[in-house]
């Protein structure tokens, strides 16, 4: 049987965007930036509160990524590098190093690169990956 692994994403809303602390068993992973809540409308909010299961996704573009399939009436929601929600998100969570504003944070390819190989890790021993985002 496959082993269940499960992020936590701890949010705080703002007006100008949305962030974030993910831990994996108590510890702290990263923080993250997303765009602020708009009720789940595509493109200019965040993702709702909920339990996610992460899977691998390929681009041709951007290579392999973690993505978040199954969210309510929207599609292709991805974990990726950015560190300005408004500039350079359309929905997804980009994990950042550091907060600096609302939405906002720097080092985003460090804590990613953090994110991914925690994840890649637990999918390489067979295991399911999920974020729960509170």
């Amino acid at each position: 049987m496959k082993t269940r692994h499960t992020l936590k994403l701890l949010r705080k809303y703002g007006a100008e965007g949305t962030n974030g602390t993910i831990t994996f068993n108590g510890e702290h992973i990263c923080h993250t930036i997303e765009l602020p809540d708009r009720n789940n409308i595509r493109r200019i909010s965040c993702i709702p509160i909920g339990q996610y299961k992460l899977e691998k996704v390929r681009y041709q573009r951007h290579g392999e990524q973690i993505g978040i399939p199954h969210v309510l009436n929207r599609e292709g929601i991805l974990i990726h590098a950015a560190n300005n929600a408004k500039d350079e998100l359309l929905g997804c969570i980009a994990p950042v190093t550091s907060l600096t504003g609302e939405g906002q944070g720097t080092g985003s390819g460090k804590a990613l690169a953090k994110l991914k190989a925690l994840v890649y890790c637990l999918w390489d021993m067979g295991d399911e990956v999920y974020l729960s985002i509170q």
